[in-house]
């Protein structure tokens, strides 16, 4: 399965950076996950160079709920929490506040719930219905 976690946020290289080193060091996330930072889609005639979405690539093993766990412990650590935005194939959800709710979605999207398209009631936010 492949999951690229975007970070809302000026600073996102850096903040992305921070989250890669966190998750690398949870073992139940290291031992079933390759981390990769990488730079989005770049725009016809951008300059490019940011990198600015942190792929994962999971194998045999993977627990979406200690991943969920650990970057929701991650934002609790950074001083101003950013909104981080979880995409697997079409659909995203958001951690902006880090609620249960919030959380609970975010692993119902990385479970494969939502292997048929977006779950009832949320957006790319993860906080309305879906356009």
């Amino acid at each position: 399965m492949r999951v690229e976690v975007l970070i809302d946020e000026e600073h996102s290289e850096g903040e992305l950076r921070s989250l890669r080193s966190w998750l690398g060091q949870e073992p139940a996330v290291r031992r079933s996950t390759v981390l990769a930072l990488r730079e989005r889609s770049a725009q016809p005639g951008a300059m490019g160079g940011v990198l600015d979405v942190l792929e994962l690539v999971t194998g045999n093993g993977w627990s979406a709920a200690s991943f969920v766990l650990a970057v929701a412990a991650w934002r609790q650590t950074r001083p101003r929490a950013p909104q981080v935005t979880i995409r697997r194939g079409d659909v995203e959800v958001s951690i902006c506040n880090g609620s249960e709710d919030e959380l609970a979605r975010v692993l119902a999207v990385l479970d494969g719930v939502a292997d048929e398209g977006p779950i009832a009631g949320t957006d790319a936010a993860g906080d309305g219905p879906q356009q």
